[in-house]
């Protein structure tokens, strides 16, 4: 066993994330025997009590198809978002009723783009999860599919997977599904091999990464899975991409899948959550010399810098920094109301307080709310 797979066999907090195509049929519904077999896994993995597990599940849409008498997955959205109402309670029931064989009590978190957006919503969730694994309960988290719009539309769990592996401070994730690994190739096709180790983006950039699944009842596919891996493995967090089947293997850090080595640190939760989860209001267009300011100087965003104002947006909102040309380089939290920035467009922050009082005498966006995208 290689160190790095040591590490990953010493892990003690682990997110472990399921993707639609694993625990269901293509007509829908759910796998019992799928469900219990990654149960029985994750059960035994905790046993000893040295590990922390957090299921981040997918499912819920593709559950309710069946009993809706749906034969694939809607396209439009109040059908997802009833598929989802009914498959969400089956879901749950379905892994409380599995990990009572082994005297494991299931909390249900369901999490939202919001959740991950807002700071105080943020915490909150923290707390929630931390505390559930304190009390020796095993959280499944989904994202709330019933109420939610984009993400149903656009997104898959991997990602928030990667975020709540962030959120919880685990010390690996695993990203199961119905391939064994990343691979050069189709892996359907000869003459394509599975890809071992990833250390960094070099590694993959030849690589053509698939995103369609197997079954045709998952949004997810080897794209999304690649960038949260990518996410997880900058917030310093290892990363197991392999199938349901191989997840004994993958928690005991044998030789399977594809192992993603960190490649950065673990960094403050906002400016995770800043980069890979928030949704901007609007945008504030810098002139050249605050873009070498920010990316390179990493120095707040005054007002003498902003050559323009787009969106309708509060203070305290997530907002895009763009440059000149249109390209967005960083994110951060505004100071500001969108109505007020436009009498600040070029004035120095000296000026403004003597004119409008002290009140305007402080960053647009501060420097520690601030995460630069394209340095």
């Amino acid at each position: 066993m290689t160190v790095a797979r040591q590490q990953v066999a010493q892990a003690r907090r682990i997110v472990v994330k399921i993707g639609s195509s694993s625990l269901t049929t293509a007509s829908g519904g759910l796998d019992a025997d799928r469900v219990d077999a990654l149960v029985d896994v994750l059960a035994k993995a905790r046993s000893g009590g040295e590990k922390d597990i957090v299921l981040v599940s997918s499912g819920a849409i593709a559950a309710g198809l069946a009993p809706l008498g749906l034969r694939r997955r809607p396209t439009d959205l109040a059908r997802q978002q009833a598929a989802a109402s009914v498959g969400q309670g089956l879901l749950v029931a379905r892994y409380t009723a599995s990990f009572a064989r082994y005297g494991v009590r299931v909390g249900q978190v369901l999490l939202t783009t919001d959740d991950t957006s807002r700071r105080a919503h943020y915490r909150n969730a923290y707390r929630t999860l931390d505390q559930l694994l304190a009390m020796g309960a095993l959280p499944v988290v989904n994202e709330n599919d019933t109420v939610a719009t984009d993400e149903i539309r656009f997104g898959d769990n991997d990602r928030l997977a990667a975020l709540v592996a962030h959120l919880v401070r685990a010390d690996l994730l695993v990203l199961l599904s119905d391939v064994d690994g990343l691979y050069d190739g189709d892996p359907a096709k000869p003459g394509t091999s599975r890809i071992d180790e990833v250390r960094g983006p070099d590694d993959i950039a030849h690589v053509q990464i698939g995103s369609a699944g197997k079954a045709g009842v998952g949004t997810g596919g080897m794209v999304t899975k690649v960038e949260a891996a990518r996410i997880a493995a900058a917030a310093g967090i290892p990363v197991v991409l392999t199938s349901a089947s191989q997840a004994a293997d993958a928690l005991a850090g044998r030789a399977t899948g594809t192992h993603f080595h960190r490649t950065g640190r673990r960094s403050a939760d906002r400016l995770l959550w800043l980069a890979h989860a928030s949704t901007p209001q609007g945008a504030l267009v810098l002139d050249d010399g605050a873009v070498r300011a920010v990316v390179e100087g990493h120095k707040s965003l005054l007002p003498a810098g902003i050559a323009a104002v787009e969106g309708e947006f509060a203070a305290g909102d997530p907002v895009e920094l763009r440059d000149l040309r249109g390209r967005a380089i960083a994110r951060g939290l505004v100071n500001f109301d969108a109505k007020e920035i436009p009498q600040l467009l070029g004035r120095s922050t000296h000026d403004l307080a003597r004119e409008l009082g002290p009140g305007y005498e402080r960053e647009v966006v501060h420097r520690d709310d601030l995460v630069v995208l394209h340095p």
